[in-house]
């Protein structure tokens, strides 16, 4: 049987509490020398709950089989006082009635107190919540950048800071896909082969030769459209370039990078647009370009070559197409 139920979000609202449970006691017969001694390790175990810090924290007195007894959080309880004998109903409800009605539950300054102590609460708890949301951004932040770092890392090529072959696999087929699909934008995949470039190193050293890898990305970048195109460092001398452009835009690109390298690379070139046979597969198109390649280093290196096959046929490419110079 609940006798009282109280927030206690404040010290009087604790201190008031202690005085109705040592009431209770009393009016109800028990021995309030024993509960003196069990009412203050029941202080002890509200405070350390969060009782008086602002925060309404709900407690009740019930009496359980002559039994007074304090419940609070999750299931916690405290035995009180054994009584020597069960109330009369009357006299229990007499007591209720008395603690529902008390003044101390409804006075204006212990109301107005209770009322700044838990704003209070409240704005700290508030401005705890803040910080702590600031902490987890700056952290998630934090998180993302090293994951966009290592991203980069995982794909990048570490001397030219072109795509490695990686990205070039993930991303040739993501933009072939969508390109089969939607038919809305042409898309040319270029093949470069720096010539002669084992000689390089083997006559100025490995330190000319990387010079000579790092100014073909500058060239590469230089090219095409940052955010849109996508140059590629295979590894050794080979390097790759996708964009969306057909085959004579493509053809003036390959010209550009010619010029701009002294006509010191090969360079193989296939496109894909509207009229492209929907047969076609990635794997026919990356050859067609390597074959567009082998034909501009056949034919004496310094060029490039251009493959129609694949936008010209109605089937799958035929790779004995004969390609042509830009």
């Amino acid at each position: 049987m609940e006798i009282l139920k109280q927030n206690l979000a404040i010290e009087p609202d604790l201190q008031n509490f202690i005085e109705f449970v040592l009431k209770s006691v009393s009016d109800l017969g028990g021995n309030v020398f024993a509960a003196t001694i069990a009412v203050l390790g029941l202080l002890e175990q509200l405070r350390h709950a969060g009782a008086a810090m602002g925060n309404p924290m709900p407690v009740s007195l019930a009496l359980r089989e002559r039994q007074l007894v304090v419940h609070w959080g999750q299931g916690e309880q405290s035995k009180i006082v054994a009584l020597a004998q069960m109330p009369a109903p009357e006299r229990i409800a007499e007591l209720r009635c008395f603690m529902e009605n008390s003044v101390a539950l409804v006075d204006p300054e212990i109301l107005l107190q209770r009322n700044i102590d838990m704003k209070r609460h409240f704005d700290e708890v508030r401005a705890n919540a803040e910080m702590e949301l600031e902490l987890l951004q700056q952290s998630l932040k934090r998180r993302q950048n090293e994951l966009q770092e290592t991203l980069y890392l995982a794909e990048t090529d570490a001397l030219t800071g072109l795509y490695n072959r990686r990205a070039f696999d993930v991303r040739l087929r993501q933009i072939f896909l969508h390109t089969m699909r939607q038919k809305n934008a042409p898309v040319s995949l270029l093949f470069l082969d720096l010539d002669h470039f084992k000689q390089i190193n083997d006559e100025f050293g490995h330190q000319v030769g990387d010079q000579h890898l790092v100014k073909m990305a500058e060239v590469l970048r230089k090219v095409i459209r940052e955010d849109v195109d996508f140059a590629f460092r295979f590894g050794g001398d080979e390097f790759a370039v996708v964009i969306y452009a057909d085959y004579p835009q493509a053809c003036d690109k390959a010209k550009q990078v010619l010029k701009m390298m002294s006509h010191k690379v090969s360079i193989g070139v296939s496109t894909i647009n509207k009229d492209t046979a929907e047969e076609l597969l990635l794997e026919d198109f990356v050859r067609s370009a390597d074959n567009s390649l082998y034909e501009a280093k056949r034919s004496g290196r310094g060029q490039a070559q251009i493959d129609q096959c694949p936008s010209q046929r109605s089937g799958a490419c035929n790779m004995d197409c004969p390609g042509m110079a830009c």
